[in-house]
């Protein structure tokens, strides 16, 4: 026989009710850190219209990633979850693109010899592509436990701040953070998980396990790729992608000298 006080003890510390409102707002602080940085580089002048259509694609796909993300925790807040739901297979479908498009237009760039200046142009040809799969794969962790809520969010959530590198890359002064500046960018996106374990500390004594794995995947992306980096993989994944191309002429693990007419990104 359960007892009131068994009953207290098995009941979870807060309800998982509320929380709608951290989520919310770290979809909207997101969102502001993303458009803010692409914003600052057209201001700045070190974006072009004139881009090639692969960098057109690729950067509405992934915007158009950013603006679902919101648009899933605005329907979340207001109680939508009819659309919430069905936009949510949208949403499954939209990452195979952002997958290919990421891949593309990284080796694209690293084919031209074009790899931003404060990389390393093998450090890139790895960090990008393998950002983006640790991102499918927390999100695709989160659609497979979209019945957990309290797993789903956080999971996205981790996803999500696995994309966050571009837009804190475009606010911080990377050519000055050389030779750190992927590591600085990544430690910035780290920010949004870990103020996640903060949030669930402070309002439930405890933290979710899914802050835990989510920030294990994300860190372990991390060590993967600073290990194929500086390895015979690495090195032969840089000569194999870049045979026959401008970039085999660039050296994989030495920072190019900066533009002389200033950094313009996706140049075709």
């Amino acid at each position: 026989m359960t007892t009131p006080m068994d009953a207290s003890i098995d009941r979870p510390l807060a309800s998982p009710v509320g929380d709608e409102r951290f989520f919310l707002g770290a979809a909207i602080a997101m969102t502001l850190v993303i458009v803010a940085g692409f914003s600052n580089q057209l201001a700045m002048g070190r974006s072009t219209f004139y881009s090639p259509p692969l960098v057109h694609a690729h950067a509405i796909m992934f915007m158009g990633w950013v603006t679902i993300y919101l648009t899933q925790n605005i329907l979340v807040a207001t109680n939508r979850m009819a659309i919430h739901r069905r936009l949510g297979w949208v949403a499954a479908g939209w990452m195979v693109p952002m997958i290919v498009l990421g891949f593309g237009a990284t080796v694209a760039m690293v084919r031209r010899g074009q790899v931003p200046f404060f990389f390393l142009p093998l450090h890139f040809l790895v960090f990008d592509p393998l950002s983006v799969l640790t991102f499918a794969g927390l999100t695709s962790s989160a659609i497979l436990l979209r019945n957990k809520t309290e797993w789903h969010r956080r999971l996205h959530l981790c996803g999500m701040s696995m994309l966050m590198g571009p837009g804190f890359g475009r606010l911080l002064p990377l050519p000055l953070l050389q030779p750190w500046a992927w590591e600085a960018s990544f430690a910035a996106g780290m920010i949004f998980p870990i103020v996640g374990v903060a949030f669930d500390l402070r309002r439930n004594g405890r933290v979710h396990p899914a802050w835990l794995w989510g920030i294990l995947a994300m860190t372990a992306s991390f060590f993967v790729i600073e290990t194929i980096t500086y390895s015979g993989v690495g090195q032969a994944l840089y000569r194999g992608v870049t045979a026959g191309s401008p970039g085999a002429a660039v050296s994989p693990l030495e920072f190019a000298a900066p533009p002389a007419g200033g950094l313009i990104t996706g140049r075709p």
